[in-house]
């Protein structure tokens, strides 16, 4: 017998299939957005620290989304889960969470069940408040689920930041007008920064903590980089 499907992790009813529609639920919604929380600090306890990501086939009009979960402490994968289905919204900068979260939330509460505790930290390869609405990925899936989400994005957006100093660690506050809505934040020395933002129920602080934590090796966090790698090969088996 299949086991139902857990409530938090269901598409609400009205999703929107315009885009007037979608920035509207976005205007809606952004206000239920917590900032804060009690994530503990990373690697001094137990816990799931689970990374999403998402694939597109556009020939064929699928998208394959994985949840990778890691041991907070030492970074092994303890589950994994992928959920491959058509895109049901067009493409719009600023609305990708709409084309994402319908397979993100299948992939999730799969896993969910596979670990059968609920994740302490989703790291999702996009924005949060860093976000024109303040109402990015992260932000939507955290408001939906209840989790606690932070989002880290290979670019910002369009905001503006000072470069950080060149060592790992090293931040940049990314600022629209005067406003803080993430930091720049240097993984690796020399390289890159990555743009770094709250998405529910955490701070920046910790989101930068947890970045810094999970980019041990690489710039990006190894819950995007598992995420990524496990999302194409269940894309490529969907069209085998």
């Amino acid at each position: 017998m299949t086991s139902a499907v857990d409530p938090r992790y269901e598409l609400p009813r009205d999703w929107p299939s315009t885009e007037a529609e979608a920035i509207a639920v976005q205007e809606r919604t952004r206000g239920s957005v917590v900032v804060g929380g009690e994530v503990p600090a990373p690697g001094t306890g137990p816990g799931a620290v689970v990374g999403v990501d998402v694939a597109y086939d556009d020939e064929r009009d699928l998208v394959a989304a994985a949840a990778v979960a890691l041991d907070a402490r030492g970074l092994d994968v303890v589950a994994e889960a992928t959920a491959v289905g058509r895109v049901t919204f067009p493409y719009v900068p600023g609305l990708l969470a709409f084309r994402e979260i319908p397979a993100v939330l299948d992939a999730l509460g799969d896993l969910d069940r596979r670990l059968g505790r609920r994740p302490d930290l989703v790291v999702c390869d996009g924005y949060g408040l860093a976000h024109p609405r303040r109402f990015g990925l992260a932000s939507h899936l955290g408001v939906l689920t209840g989790l606690p989400t932070i989002g880290v994005a290979k670019n910002p957006f369009g905001f503006r930041h000072a470069d950080p100093g060149p060592r790992r660690g090293d931040w940049a506050t990314l600022l629209d007008g005067e406003e803080e809505v993430g930091r720049a934040l240097r993984t690796r020395d020399g390289v890159k920064p990555l743009f770094v933002s709250v998405g529910h129920r955490t701070t920046i602080a910790v989101a930068c903590a947890y970045t810094l934590h999970l980019a041990r090796d690489f710039r990006q966090p190894e819950t995007t980089r598992r995420a990524d790698a496990l999302c194409r090969r269940a894309l490529k088996a969907a069209g085998a």
